[in-house]
C-alpha cells in the first residue's frame, strides 16, 4: 500500500487515532485504501473526450506503488489528509471537524486541478503518449451538416 499507518501521525495524534478506532487497525486500513482509491480516481484519465486534449497522463501505478522516500511528498500529504477524513468520519473525538473538512476539501480541489492540468508536478511519473497504457487519442474531425433547405 502507498499509505502506511506510520504516516497518519503527520495529520492527527496517535491518541486521537486510538480513541476513534478503538485500536481496530481494520478501520485504518479501510480508510487508507479508500484514500488511495480516491487519489487514483483523480489522477486516472477517463474516456471522455476532454481527457484527450493533450494534458499529461500520469503513471498512476508507479505513483501509488512507490514506497518509503520514493513516494511523492505532496501526493502523500494529500492522501494522508484524505485518509484522516475517512477516519474522522467515524467519530471526531478531540479533532476539529471543520479544520479536517476544510483540509479535505483543499486536498480534493488540488487533485482536481492536477487532473485538469491546471497545476503540474514535474516529479510525478507520466506515461509516454505512444505507450500501450496511454489513453488513445482519436483524430479531431470538424465540419458541418449539409445546409437545410425548405424547398
Amino acid at each position: 500500500m502507498f499509505l502506511q499507518k506510520t504516516d497518519l501521525p503527520s495529520t492527527m495524534y496517535n491518541y486521537q487515532l486510538e480513541q476513534i478506532t478503538e485500536g481496530n487497525d481494520d478501520i485504518i486500513d479501510v480508510a487508507m485504501a479508500a484514500a488511495e482509491e480516491e487519489v487514483r480516481s483523480y489522477l486516472s484519465g477517463n474516456h471522455k473526450k476532454e481527457w484527450l486534449d493533450g494534458r499529461l497522463q500520469y503513471d498512476v501505478e508507479a505513483i501509488l506503488t512507490a514506497s518509503g522516500t520514493d513516494r511523492n511528498a505532496l501526493i502523500l500529504k494529500h492522501a494522508i489528509t484524505i485518509a484522516k477524513w475517512w477516519i474522522v468520519e467515524l467519530c471526531n473525538a478531540d479533532v476539529i471537524y471543520e479544520q479536517t473538512k476544510e483540509r479535505y476539501d483543499r486536498a480534493i480541489n488540488w487533485l482536481k486541478q492536477l487532473a485538469n492540468g491546471e497545476v503540474n508536478l514535474s516529479t510525478l511519473p507520466t506515461l509516454d503518449p505512444d505507450s500501450e497504457d496511454a489513453i488513445e487519442r482519436e483524430p479531431f474531425i470538424y465540419g458541418s451538416r449539409k445546409k437545410f433547405n425548405h424547398e
